[in-house]
C-alpha cells in the first residue's frame, strides 16, 4: 500500500485532489523512514477550471499502485470519463485499494466497484448516486466508509478524514495523529459521524462543550458516564446529548468510547504497558473489555495491532511544517 496514485482527467475537484498530495506526498519532518510513493496519473495534461496539471504519468499507471485515489468529479451532469472508468477498474482487479473523494464516488460507481457495497458522497450528492446506481447501497450520513478494497468519502473535510484513516490504516495512530498535527486538522472523525453536523469543526472556546471535552480527555482512565459528564457540564443528559451530536456529530457514549480506544491505540504503539495496565489507563477496567471493544472498532485485537504499529526507535518528535 506504500505506493499511492491519484487518478486525474479534466474536471476534478482541485481541493480534494490537492489535499490528498499534501497527505501522501511529503512526509512529516518528524518521522524517520520511508514515506508514500507518489504518483499523479492522468490521459495528459489537464485542467482543474483556472490550474492546470501535467500528470506523472498515463492511467495505464493505476494498474501498478498499491492505493488508486479519485478525487471529486465536478460536473455530474456527465458521466465520467471512459478511459479512467477503465483504468481505475483495471487497477481493482489487479489488486489496489480504491479510494473516492466527495463525488469520485461516481467513477467508483461507473467502474461497478461499489455494486452490492455500502458507499457515500457528499450529502447533497447522495440521493443522486443512490438514484444513478441503484446496485450501491448508499449512506447519506457518514463522513466516509471503508469496505476493505473499496473506500468512499464525503466531502471536502470528511475527504481530509478519510485520507488519514488510509494513514492510521497503514501506519498507525500515532504516526496518522502526527500527520494531522502537522496539517493542523483534528487527529480523527469516525467514519460513522454525521455528515451534517451543526459545528463540525468547533472554535477554541466557543461551543457549549469547549470545558468539558478537555476536561473528558484528562479523565479517560475514570469510570465516567453519561450523567457524570452532564452534571461537569451544568446541563441535564438529554441536553448534553443534543450539544454532543450538534458538535461532535455523534453521542456522548460513543465519543468516549472513541477516545478511550485511539488512547489505547497509542499506548500499544509507544509503551510496553501491559493489555491490562492499558485498559486501567484507557478506563475499560479490564482487558476483557478492551480486547472485545478494540477488535470490534479497529478489526483486530491488541496484541496483533502492537505487532503490526509497534513504534520504531526515532519515529517520536514534533511535526514539522
Amino acid at each position: 500500500m506504500d505506493s499511492v496514485a491519484l487518478a486525474v482527467t479534466d474536471g476534478m475537484l482541485h481541493f480534494e485532489l490537492a489535499l490528498a498530495h499534501e497527505v501522501f506526498g511529503s512526509a512529516p519532518d518528524a518521522l524517520a523512514g520511508s514515506w508514500y510513493d507518489l504518483d499523479v496519473c492522468g490521459p495528459g495534461p489537464v485542467r482543474f477550471g483556472r490550474f492546470a496539471l501535467v500528470p506523472d504519468h498515463g492511467l495505464d499507471h493505476l494498474a501498478r499502485a498499491g492505493t488508486v485515489i479519485v478525487p471529486g468529479w465536478a460536473d455530474l451532469a456527465v458521466d465520467p470519463p471512459a478511459e479512467l472508468v477503465e483504468a481505475v477498474r483495471a487497477a481493482h482487479e489487479a489488486g489496489a485499494r480504491v479510494a473516492s473523494l466527495c463525488t469520485g464516488a461516481f467513477v467508483l460507481a461507473a467502474a461497478g466497484l461499489l455494486d452490492g457495497r455500502r458507499a457515500t458522497t457528499h450529502w447533497a450528492h447522495t440521493g443522486e448516486l443512490a438514484a444513478r446506481y441503484p446496485g450501491v447501497r448508499v449512506d447519506p450520513d457518514v463522513l466516509y466508509v471503508d469496505e476493505g478494497s473499496v473506500l468512499t468519502s464525503a466531502g471536502k473535510a470528511a475527504a481530509m478524514d478519510l485520507c488519514l484513516h488510509l494513514v492510521r490504516s497503514d501506519r498507525g495512530s500515532s504516526v496518522a495523529n502526527t500527520v494531522a498535527r502537522r496539517l493542523v486538522v483534528p487527529p480523527h472523525r469516525d467514519g460513522g459521524q454525521a455528515q451534517f453536523v451543526t459545528t463540525p469543526v468547533p472554535a477554541p472556546d466557543h461551543h457549549p462543550l469547549a470545558d468539558l471535552l478537555p476536561w473528558v480527555m484528562e479523565r479517560l482512565d475514570r469510570p465516567l458516564s453519561v450523567e457524570d459528564l452532564a452534571r461537569r457540564a451544568r446541563m441535564s443528559s438529554r441536553h448534553l446529548g443534543r450539544h454532543f451530536r450538534a458538535v461532535t456529530g455523534t453521542t456522548p457514549l460513543q465519543w468516549l468510547l472513541t477516545q478511550r480506544i485511539r488512547h489505547a491505540q497509542e499506548l500499544l504503539e509507544t509503551t510496553d504497558d501491559s493489555i491490562d495496565a492499558i485498559a486501567t489507563a484507557t478506563g475499560m477496567g479490564t482487558a476483557t473489555t478492551l480486547r472485545r471493544h478494540f477488535h470490534r472498532t479497529i478489526g483486530v485485537p491488541p496484541d496483533t495491532y502492537r505487532r503490526t504499529f509497534r513504534t520504531r526507535p526515532g519515529r517520536q518528535g514534533r511535526a514539522g511544517c
